[in-house]
C-alpha cells in the first residue's frame, strides 16, 4: 500500500505539470495510467485512499493561484475539489471488474470531472483534462466532440497505457489481435481530427479592438484604484481615434473593454458616465463596456455586466456574469456558514447576482456570444449564444488579483480552446493580461502580456456554421453524470443481491446442519 500512495502522488503532480504554467501536456496519459496502477487490484474500501492521494497533489498544484485570494482560500478551496477523487477511487474499483475497463474507468473520470465542475456553488471547472490540450491532436476533435468529448479521449488514453502496462508482463498477449485493434482504434479517433477538419464557412470580417489597459501600482487590487482603471481604457480608446483620424491604425467596427473596466456602476457615477461617453464618442463605434451595475430588482446586489455603448445613443445590449465566483463575488448563505466578516469577505458587501441569458449581444451588425472572467470555463454560456447565432466570441475578464500567477496562462488556454469548439474567431480582453485574439483553429494572431498596456486592432471573420460540439451542447456532460448514476445504481443493487445470496446459502446451510 505504502509504494501505491507514493505512485498516486507523484502522478497527481505529474497530472498538474501538463497544464499551464507548465504546459507538458504528453504527461496526461502516465499520469492518469499511474493512477489506475495505484488502484489495480485494490477493493473499493481501499480504492479511495490512492485515490485521494492523488487529486490533492493534482488540484493543489494545478490550482496554487488561488493563494491570491488568500491561503486559507486556497486550502479550504482545494480540499473540497480533492474530496471528488474518493467516489472516484471507489468508481475506478468497481470499473476494473470489467471486461473493457479502460473504458469504463475513462468515464468515471469525465463523470466525475463534470460533477466536481458544476457543484456546489456551480463548481470549479479548471483542471478539466481538455483545458491542458492546446496544439495537441486531442484539441482537433474539440468541433467534433466537443469539451467533455475530448476529456474522455485524453483520459481513455491514460487508461489504456495502464491496460498495456499491465500487459507487458505477458508478451504473447501483448502481441494478440485485441491489443492491436485496442490501439489501433484509439489512435485512429485520436488522429483523425486532424486530417480532417470540420469545415467553418466564414460570412464576413469585421475589424475589432480590444483594450488592455492595466492597473495601477500592483495591480492586484481594482477596487482601491478604479477610477485610475478607467481613465486608462478611456485615454486608450481616445488615443486610438486620433490614431484612426491620423491613418495609423484602421478604424474598428466596435471595441471591447474588460471586466471592471468601470468598478462601479456607469449609471449612477457621473465622472464614470462622463468618460465612458467621452470615449465612445470619440472612437464613433459601440463600445463594449465591463461593468459593475446595480441590480434594479435588488439593491443588495450587484450585477457583473458586459454593457453595449452606442455613440451618440448610450447604452444597449448587456450580458450578465453567468457564473460569479463564491467566496470571491458573492458568500453563499450569507452569514449562516462563514461569517460575512471573517477575513477577505468584508470586501463583498453585496452578493453578485447570477446572469441567465443567452442571447448574442447585438454590437452594430454582429452577433456577439460574450463570456466574463471564469465564464470561459463553462460550456453552456458561449456554446448557448453561438447555438441562437451568434458570429463571434469576445471574453471580458479582470484577473488583477492573480497576475501574478498561472492562472493567466490557464485561462487564455481555454479561450483558446473555445475558439476550436465553435468554430468562432475568440476576441480576449484583459484588465492587465492576458489579452489576445484567436483564430477559429486556434492559434494566437496578437497578443498583450500580463500588465502590458496596449491596444490590439485585428480584423477577424464571422460565421454562422454550428460545429457539432456546439449542436451537441451540454447533452454530453449530462450523459456522463448519468453514467455516474447509472453504474451506481448497478453495482449497489448487485452487491444487495450478493449479500441476500450469501444471507440464504448460510441459512440453507444451518437448517441441513439441525436436520
Amino acid at each position: 500500500m505504502p509504494q501505491r500512495c507514493l505512485l498516486a502522488l507523484v502522478g497527481g503532480l505529474v497530472l498538474a505539470a501538463a497544464f499551464e504554467p507548465v504546459g507538458w501536456s504528453w504527461l496526461m496519459p502516465p499520469a492518469l495510467a499511474a493512477l489506475v496502477l495505484s488502484l489495480r487490484g485494490l477493493r473499493p474500501g481501499r480504492a479511495w485512499i490512492p485515490s485521494l492521494l492523488f487529486g490533492t497533489t493534482f488540484v493543489y498544484a494545478v490550482m496554487v493561484w488561488m493563494r491570491s485570494v488568500g491561503t486559507d482560500a486556497w486550502i479550504a478551496m482545494c480540499a473540497l475539489e480533492a474530496a471528488f477523487f474518493v467516489p472516484l477511487g471507489l468508481g475506478m474499483a468497481w470499473s476494473m471488474r470489467h471486461r473493457a475497463w479502460p473504458l469504463w474507468t475513462a468515464l468515471w473520470w469525465v463523470g466525475i470531472e463534470t460533477w466536481r465542475s458544476g457543484f456546489p456553488f456551480s463548481g470549479m471547472p479548471f483542471g478539466r483534462l481538455v483545458y491542458a490540450t492546446a496544439d495537441t491532436p486531442w484539441a482537433d476533435a474539440l468541433p467534433w466532440i466537443g469539451m467533455t468529448g475530448v476529456s474522455l479521449l485524453v483520459a481513455l488514453t491514460g487508461t489504456t497505457l495502464a491496460w498495456l502496462l499491465l500487459r507487458l508482463r505477458d508478451l504473447d498477449a501483448l502481441r494478440t489481435r485485441s491489443t492491436y485493434a485496442v490501439v489501433g482504434t484509439l489512435a485512429v479517433v485520436t488522429l483523425a481530427p486532424a486530417l480532417v477538419s470540420f469545415p467553418v464557412r466564414e460570412t464576413g470580417t469585421t475589424t475589432v479592438a480590444a483594450v488592455q489597459g492595466d492597473v495601477p501600482g500592483t495591480g492586484l487590487d481594482v477596487v482601491a484604484v478604479h477610477r485610475d482603471v478607467t481613465a486608462n481604457h478611456v485615454r486608450l480608446t481616445e488615443e486610438l481615434a486620433e490614431a484612426v483620424a491620423a491613418g495609423d491604425e484602421p478604424a474598428p467596427d466596435f471595441v471591447v473593454w474588460p471586466e471592471n473596466s468601470t468598478a462601479v456602476d456607469p449609471f449612477t457615477d457621473p465622472g464614470v458616465h462622463a468618460g465612458v461617453v467621452a470615449a465612445t464618442d470619440a472612437i464613433g463605434v459601440p463600445v463594449i463596456v465591463g461593468a459593475m451595475a446595480n441590480d434594479p430588482l435588488d439593491d443588495e446586489q450587484v450585477l457583473n455586466q458586459g454593457i453595449v455603448y452606442r455613440p451618440g445613443l448610450g447604452s444597449g445590449d448587456r450580458y450578465t456574469k453567468r457564473h460569479p465566483v463564491p467566496y470571491g463575488e458573492y458568500i453563499p448563505f450569507r452569514g449562516s456558514l462563514i461569517p460575512s466578516s471573517y477575513g477577505k469577505l468584508r470586501m463583498i458587501p453585496r452578493d453578485m447576482a447570477r446572469g441567465t441569458g443567452l442571447e448574442p449581444l447585438r454590437v452594430g451588425d454582429v452577433r456577439v456570444a460574450d463570456a466574463i472572467c471564469f465564464d470561459v470555463a463553462y460550456d453552456e454560456g458561449i456554446g448557448g449564444q453561438v447555438a441562437r447565432g451568434a458570429e463571434l466570441v469576445t471574453v471580458q475578464t479582470s484577473n488583477a488579483m492573480f497576475s501574478r500567477t498561472g492562472q493567466l496562462a490557464q485561462q487564455f488556454e481555454i479561450s483558446r480552446l473555445r475558439a476550436l469548439e465553435t468554430g468562432r474567431w475568440v476576441v480576449v480582453a484583459a484588465i492587465n493580461g492576458v489579452s489576445g485574439v484567436v483564430r477559429p483553429d486556434g492559434t494566437v494572431v496578437a497578443s498583450v502580456p500580463a500588465r502590458g498596456q496596449d491596444v490590439l486592432v485585428e480584423t477577424v471573420g464571422l460565421s454562422t456554421t454550428l460545429t457539432p460540439a456546439v449542436r451537441l451542447g451540454v447533452w454530453p456532460a449530462r450523459a456522463a453524470l448519468a453514467f455516474l448514476v447509472v453504474h451506481t445504481l448497478a453495482v449497489a443493487i448487485a452487491y444487495r443481491r450478493r449479500r441476500r445470496g450469501a444471507r440464504d446459502v448460510a441459512v440453507a446451510e444451518q437448517q441441513g446442519g439441525q436436520a
